[in-house]
């Protein structure tokens, strides 16, 4: 694939994924073929800022980043007693950058 096209990607996205990933990233899109790179162009991927603060206000970040079922546990469980929210406070973050990796992998392996 291009040089240009991936750049862009990584530039465009390099705040989603940790800095590790997008060395993995960087090396599947260079492999890949031009016309394939419509599929990964068009992932909208879950910015973690954003999923910090739903999971400061509401909690229901669980469901955003689809692990619906312990979502549902953690609201019948009123938060785990607050604990399990302020882990879940803590780990937004890394959680929401590893769901758009798994999410990107996911895509190729279709391809």
């Amino acid at each position: 694939m291009e040089k240009s096209k991936v750049d862009l990607f990584i530039g465009m996205n390099a705040e989603k994924f940790n800095p590790q990933d997008l060395l993995v990233i960087k090396e599947k899109l260079e492999k890949m073929d031009d016309d394939k790179f419509y599929l990964v162009q068009g992932l909208e991927f879950r910015n973690p800022s954003i999923i910090l603060i739903i999971a400061i206000f509401l909690g229901w970040e669980r469901f955003w980043l689809d692990d619906v079922a312990l979502g549902i546990l953690k609201i019948i469980t009123c938060y785990g007693c607050l604990i399990w929210w302020i882990v879940d406070i803590i780990s937004a973050r890394e959680r929401t950058k590893k769901y758009n990796f798994k999410k990107f992998n996911q895509t190729l392996s279709f391809m």
